[in-house]
């Protein structure tokens, strides 16, 4: 695995940039992500092109060894574009204009944007396509950011009207497939069709997933066409883009067909303040971030690409600025997650980034450098985790265990119609993640799509609208599966189902859910050790429950080696039940302590300590040999060792 930085050679005087470049060597980085949001500096009027800042920085890092992953500068479109053509902005639900002075002040549906992306890409690729130094091309930069992927413009109108002529050819097949006689919603002609926002109540959810899914497209079609034109001008390089944390806004898995490398952006402790997780653990993992944040987010974007070719692309190196609450990292919590990534099978770690700008909107966010140039708390652990990598050195390969199956289709459906508050589709996703990692199995995060040979596990947390071509795959497999609460209960039209949930899963498990409720705090549905909270379904059926609530329901069924689970599913529940798949599946698993994490990569054991005391994993070394750390590892320590 190798380390890198994001550098902005445009923020810094041109003298000492070989001075940097000299000590990112020194640091023990090879990479460097530059140029992503350079387009003023590149094109600071119309047609005229100001390259040699930009050719002297690609000359300087390359010259010090540095490879360069060159970004195309499309997320930040200069202020003369923008008053050239103001209706290229997105449009929020609200109807306002998403304008200029931030970043991402564009409609991924405006036709002449895109044409203006592809002029300015052609011209990057057209002069450094094939320098030596550039090794690889990220495609814009979070894609989405800022709430920047479903655009009610009027671009957005039109190309959905098109989408939708084309899904649906006749506009009779759009009102059957919505259902839209209800409430007298029918069209005469696809020009009649808006975007699905400022009604008087909730729109039509049919309508409202159709929209997501077009512009879930759009952002597909619009990073296919930069990675054609880079490409054709610049072979043999990667193609990259970097994803962010708990975002479901578009189908990242479409959109990675057409890239080499999926990357993300790791910030832990950020994300642990903004998401849904308990005060407690804020609390308790507030310099460390939770136990499994970096881990799923890094098994997700391994399961993107052909290949599991996957990156951190930028990582956070100290207290960020963009959360609630910003503290500082653990002492050794930057080079934990450094090896962490390398442990699921990183082929980057970048840092961001190299220097901390005492400027604008970010500068409150720390870098591996302080403003003034000394080395920040980062860039010390970054060197420590440079010297670990050369030490573990080449590790390998891991064989196929569990797959857990993530839809972003579904994330949309359940944000459409969420049918009670709390149901949110990536906590439920992250809670039985939790569960599989807290008994130490490595998973693997990939699409509904995705072959499911060599996995002896499966689990589908949720999956509403369910292909028959997936239950065929799973009955092939005849290994252990869990399917989710609401799965099989919609159609791909956003309908019930004729013989109703869990609609073609019936083929598998001979279950019907007659009925549904959301459950609000305070409400729970009491279990032999647990609480049922949040959802419960009742179930018609034949079948003997594996586990039900004190008023008699069931609430786990099972059909040979295929288990439903008919509720939100319970901590101490859910791990018991994966423990039984697991055994059943021949998989070992492990009693892990709350903090403790552990991932296995080739012939290589790795241990996560995310507590704030020491972890003793004596029992878990079973004779193996330590080949980094201690068997008693500190707050925020590692160890690694080879099985006996």
């Amino acid at each position: 695995m190798k380390l890198g930085c994001c550098y902005y050679p445009e923020h810094w005087p041109q003298g000492i940039w070989a001075d940097d470049a000299k000590r990112m060597v020194e640091m023990g980085l090879s990479q460097v992500r530059i140029g992503e949001f350079a387009w003023s500096r590149i094109e600071p009027n119309p047609g005229q092109y100001e390259w040699d800042w930009l050719d002297r920085a690609i000359q300087t890092l390359g010259d010090a060894g540095m490879e360069i992953i060159l970004g195309t500068p499309t997320a930040t479109p200069p202020k003369w574009l923008v008053d050239s053509m103001p209706d290229m902005v997105a449009v929020d639900e609200q109807g306002r204009p998403r304008k200029f002075g931030s970043r991402r002040h564009y409609c991924f549906s405006h036709q002449r944007y895109r044409e203006q992306c592809a002029r300015i890409v052609e011209a990057m690729a057209q002069r450094y396509g094939e320098n030596p130094a550039i090794v690889a091309w990220q495609t814009d930069n979070e894609y989405g950011c800022h709430d920047t992927i479903v655009s009610y413009s009027e671009a957005a109108k039109m190309g959905f009207r098109r989408w939708l002529a084309d899904k649906y050819d006749h506009v009779d097949a759009l009102n059957s497939a919505w259902g839209n006689v209800f409430w007298s919603m029918e069209y005469r002609s696809f020009d009649e069709v808006d975007p699905p926002n400022l009604t008087v109540t909730e729109p039509n959810p049919a309508h409202v997933l159709d929209y997501r899914r077009f512009a879930s497209g759009e952002v597909v079609t619009f990073n296919k066409l930069q990675v054609d034109i880079l490409r054709a001008h610049s072979p043999g390089r990667d193609m990259i883009h970097n994803y962010m944390g708990f975002f479901t806004e578009f189908d990242h898995h479409d959109v990675a067909r057409d890239l080499d490398v999926a990357s993300w952006d790791s910030y832990p402790l950020g994300f642990l303040e903004q998401f849904w997780f308990s005060d407690e653990e804020k609390l308790r993992y507030t310099r460390q971030g939770h136990p499994d944040i970096a881990a799923f987010h890094h098994d997700l974007y391994r399961g993107c690409c052909a290949g599991g070719r996957w990156s951190v692309m930028e990582q956070q190196p100290g207290p960020v600025n963009w959360a609630r609450y910003n503290p500082a990292p653990l002492d050794g919590m930057v080079r934990l997650w450094t090896l962490e990534a390398m442990a699921h099978g990183a082929e980057l770690v970048s840092y961001f980034r190299w220097r901390q700008a005492p400027f604008a909107q970010e500068q409150m966010h720390a870098g591996l450098l302080r403003p003034d140039s000394e080395v920040a708390p980062g860039g010390d652990e970054a060197a420590l985790a440079a010297a670990d990598i050369q030490q573990l050195g080449q590790i390998g390969e891991t064989a196929k265990s569990v797959a857990l199956l993530f839809s972003y289709e579904a994330a949309w459906l359940f944000e459409a119609q969420p049918q009670g508050q709390s149901f949110r589709y990536l906590e439920l996703v992250f809670e039985m993640y939790s569960a599989l990692r807290q008994l130490g199995l490595n998973v693997d995060m990939v699409s509904p799509d995705a072959a499911l040979d060599g996995y002896k596990m499966i689990v589908v947390p949720s999956l509403p609208i369910l292909s028959p071509s997936l239950v065929e795959r799973i009955a092939k497999r005849n290994v252990p599966v869990l399917f989710g609460p609401r799965t099989g209960s919609k159609t791909a039209d956003f309908a019930i189902p004729a013989d109703l949930a869990p609609g073609t899963l019936q083929q598998l498990i001979p279950i019907k859910v007659s009925r549904v409720e959301s459950l609000r705090p305070g409400m729970a549905e009491k279990g032999s050790d647990y609480d049922v909270t949040r959802w419960i379904e009742t179930v018609e059926t034949e079948l003997s429950a594996d586990e039900m609530v004190n008023d008699g329901r069931g609430i786990i069924f099972s059909s040979g080696p295929v288990r439903y689970l008919a509720s939100w599913p319970p901590a101490p529940l859910i791990k018991r039940v994966f423990a039984a798949m697991a055994k059943e599946a021949d998989i070992a698993t492990l009693d892990l302590p709350r903090d403790l994490r552990v991932r296995q990569l080739g012939h290589v054991h790795f241990a996560f300590n995310y507590g704030s005391g020491d972890c003793d994993i004596t029992d878990h070394l079973q004779g193996g040999e330590l080949i980094l750390g201690e068997a008693l590892i500190k707050p925020a320590g590692v160890a690694a060792w080879t099985a006996a």
